[in-house]
């Protein structure tokens, strides 16, 4: 792994190490299976090698999982800071995917999280629809 995206992470294993370079080195989301293909030369040989890595690497911060597409995504902020809602951008022609956060939304979904008393562990927001140069295409 490069020294610049291991700086201020916590330690991995060698499995998670891994996996989340082949998620930065993708160029979009990719399913376990897929990740699981391209790791077989490093000695991954089951799903559920990939699988606990991924499970460690997305409770970390460090990794989505995109429920609409059942696959996964490194996180964009490279020392897998903390952040409140989650929303990603998902082009359905090229497969790019934007991940962004908004503090206006979280406030929001907090503000009614509180009043509803109602225990907010996770907010994911996915965006399906066109990117801007596949719609210029």
């Amino acid at each position: 792994m490069s020294q610049e995206h291991t700086s201020n992470l916590p330690k991995l294993t060698r499995n998670q190490a891994f996996v989340l370079e082949t998620l930065r080195g993708a160029d979009g989301p990719l399913s376990a299976y897929t990740i699981l293909d391209a790791l077989r030369s490093d000695g991954f040989r089951a799903p559920l090698q990939v699988y606990r890595a991924l499970d460690k690497l997305v409770e970390l911060g460090l990794v989505h999982r995109l429920e609409s597409l059942n696959a996964f995504v490194a996180c964009d902020h490279p020392d897998g800071d903390r952040h409140g809602a989650i929303a990603f951008a998902i082009c359905e022609d090229c497969g790019r995917v934007e991940e962004f956060g908004d503090t206006e939304i979280t406030d929001r979904l907090g503000n009614w999280a509180r009043a509803e008393k109602f225990r907010l562990d996770k907010t994911i927001i996915e965006l399906r629809g066109t990117c801007q140069s596949c719609a210029a295409a």
